[in-house]
């Protein structure tokens, strides 16, 4: 009985881990204001799933350097249905903060956000 208890137990383990949000993993940013864009890792981060940039590029796509890198770029952020997911993303060419939303589409994710009235569509995002 004890195996058929620990064989269950560890069957529900292994599914939840394989039950990954869609929206987790590594997207390339469209470029910003300046041209510049970047790589953020989605993952969660308690009940909710957060982005990190790991990477900035140049205008040119070269690899630069940013004060930004290690920062959380998308945070607060949780699922709504049919892709869609609202929260909050950082947008460093404006050094705003907008409440956003997230559509996710495949291997795309559109995004755009709001902060006190002014809002802005941040291009689309394409998977690594």
């Amino acid at each position: 009985m004890k195996k058929a208890l620990l064989g269950a137990a560890l069957l529900i383990g292994l599914a939840g881990m394989a039950a990954a949000d869609p929206l987790e993993g590594t997207w390339r940013t469209a470029p910003d204001d300046n041209g510049n864009s970047g790589l953020v890792v989605v993952a969660p981060c308690g009940a909710q799933l957060c982005g990190t940039l790991t990477t900035a590029y140049d205008s040119s796509g070269n690899e630069m350097q940013s004060p930004n890198v290690g920062r959380q770029i998308i945070s607060e952020t949780e699922p709504q249905g049919g892709g869609e997911y609202r929260g909050r993303v950082y947008s460093p060419d404006r050094d705003r903060t907008y409440n956003s939303r997230l559509q996710l589409n495949g291997d795309t994710l559109s995004v755009s956000g709001c902060v006190l009235g002014i809002c802005r569509d941040g291009g689309t995002w394409t998977r690594q």
